[in-house]
């Protein structure tokens, strides 16, 4: 008990930082990291099942279904590395030290997957996952720390490290697609290696821009003690080199198998913070109980939201009218849509929890959850009805995609900013990080069952209206019956929370 006292001392000695715009200054660092990994990490999104379709399937439409496999497999992994991840940083390597390496490392993957080759490819893909366990969870985290636990502003703080991520996200489909298609490459066909090659040179303006305002952290995510030496990163580069290699593996296995590795690895981790909350007493075993329930609706939350990387990519080109007269809107900028809408709404939602905050009226963080997961089955209720009464000559109206991603995006905005305060405010003390890898574990096992759906939704010979239909009928139905259940439980889940808000 006395060790859980001590650490949560030091959790709460935050230090004195300059405030710009009301938060501590250092948030806006880390909110320009986050921007250029993330124009990274979607400047490769839009691009990924259209080329493994183009490249490796010949561009015939059966390359659909592993292509849809293929792409879930590897958000799910890419997320669930940042358990092995978080604890390396918590415990091993410190966090600014993680940040740095994973940028290294992804930096290389993304320069890797722009040789045409099946094998490098998924190698590449590979070392991608294996830097963003190192940097994903734990800029994340470091967000947290600029905060005292009572501080209110700390809510509004991750809605703001969430506008970088989006902004980041809106610019790179857009940049990536004209430099593929108009800059490099004049043809019908972008040059999706300059995709993955602009992308690799975005992760390294990520890496110099934390390098040179790490600085103002003032000592926030310093290596742990006696664990300063060269000889720490040595050890983990050599790690990640033995790591590389497992989760290649890990990609050619299927989706099917890689769903019960992930599945057991979430057993495990869920167990090792339930002996961390128990260790520490009623309150934080009721709190990781809380936090754990709330991580299997974050599962089937973004199972279906992240059809925007594969089976939506595929129903804006082949079922959407995307032609304003004789300019057509290309299918990589649907995957800005999102970013507007957050960038756009974001403030108005961080207002509103403000602005109830001081009625006594915000809703708690279940229902917030609830939300989203209605907000999500929502998109797919429009989908359905486009599906239903506007199909036209086997096409849909340019209208209802573009309004999934914006309804999408406000259900969005009612979880995952709140996920990740959520984790700081929840999880056992001690393994802060790890907790948050717990979180991105649970994204990762609902991105890959993504795949696996997205490639039920496409079918074995493609994409066609009545698969699409049938598919997010089933979508629709499972998110709002997941989230009216939400609404029904909150109050237990909030009580196991004991007064965390």
């Amino acid at each position: 008990m006395s060790g859980a006292t001590t650490t949560t001392q030091k959790e709460a000695a935050v230090p004195e930082f300059r405030q710009v715009l009301g938060h501590p200054a250092p948030l806006w660092m880390l909110f320009m990291t986050e921007f250029w990994e993330r124009f990274a990490f979607y400047g490769i999104r839009w691009a990924l099942v259209l080329y493994i379709v183009a490249q490796f399937h010949g561009g015939s439409p059966t390359g659909e279904q592993p292509a849809n496999l293929i792409y879930g497999s590897y958000l799910a992994l890419v997320y669930a590395a940042a358990v092995l991840g978080g604890y390396v940083a918590d415990k091993f390597l410190g966090y600014q030290r993680s940040i740095l390496m994973g940028a290294v490392i992804m930096a290389a993957g993304l320069f890797m997957i722009a040789i045409p080759d099946p094998n490098i490819f998924k190698i590449g893909l590979a070392t991608i996952i294996t830097g963003n366990g190192l940097f994903k969870p734990i800029i994340s985290t470091m967000v947290g720390r600029l905060y005292s636990q009572g501080d209110t502003r700390r809510d509004a703080g991750f809605t703001i490290f969430y506008m970088g991520i989006n902004a980041g996200a809106f610019v790179s489909p857009i940049l990536t697609q004209v430099l593929a298609q108009h800059v490099f490459n004049t043809g019908d066909t972008p040059a999706y290696k300059i995709v993955f090659i602009a992308s690799g040179i975005g992760m390294l303006f990520s890496l110099l821009w934390f390098q040179l305002g790490r600085h103002n952290l003032k000592g926030i995510g310093m290596a742990p003690e006696g664990a300063d030496g060269i000889g720490r990163v040595i050890q983990v580069a050599v790690g990640a080199l033995i790591v590389i290699p497992i989760v290649y593996f890990l990609l050619n296995m299927g989706a099917n198998n890689l769903q019960t590795v992930l599945t057991f690895l979430f057993v495990i981790l869920a167990i090792l913070l339930l002996v961390e909350g128990i260790r520490n007493g009623a309150v934080a075993r009721d709190k990781t109980i809380a936090m754990l329930i709330i991580f299997g609706f974050n599962v089937l939350f973004w199972m279906f939201f992240e059809q925007a990387g594969s089976s939506f990519t595929f129903l804006a080109d082949k079922i959407v009218n995307r032609m304003f007269g004789t300019w057509e809107f290309p299918v990589a900028w649907f995957q800005s849509v999102n970013s507007i809408a957050i960038i756009t709404c974001a403030p108005i939602v961080a207002w509103i929890w403000m602005a109830l905050a001081k009625r006594k009226a915000e809703p708690s963080i279940p229902r917030k959850f609830g939300l989203g997961l209605i907000f999500n089955g929502l998109a797919f209720l429009l989908l359905m009805y486009a599906l239903t009464y506007l199909l036209k000559d086997n096409h849909i109206p340019f209208w209802t995609l573009f309004m999934v991603y914006v309804i999408q995006s406000i259900g969005e905005l009612c979880l995952s900013p709140i996920g990740l305060s959520m984790v700081t405010k929840l999880a056992p003390v001690r393994l802060v990080g790890f907790g948050m890898g717990g979180w991105f574990l649970s994204t990762g096992i609902g991105n890959n069952l993504s795949g696996i759906f997205a490639s039920f939704v496409s079918g074995e010979k493609g994409m066609s209206p009545e698969s699409a239909l049938q598919g997010y009928t089933f979508g629709f139905w499972s998110l709002v019956g997941a989230g009216v259940v939400l609404f029904l439980i909150a109050p237990l889940i909030q009580k196991l929370m004991h007064g965390v808000k």
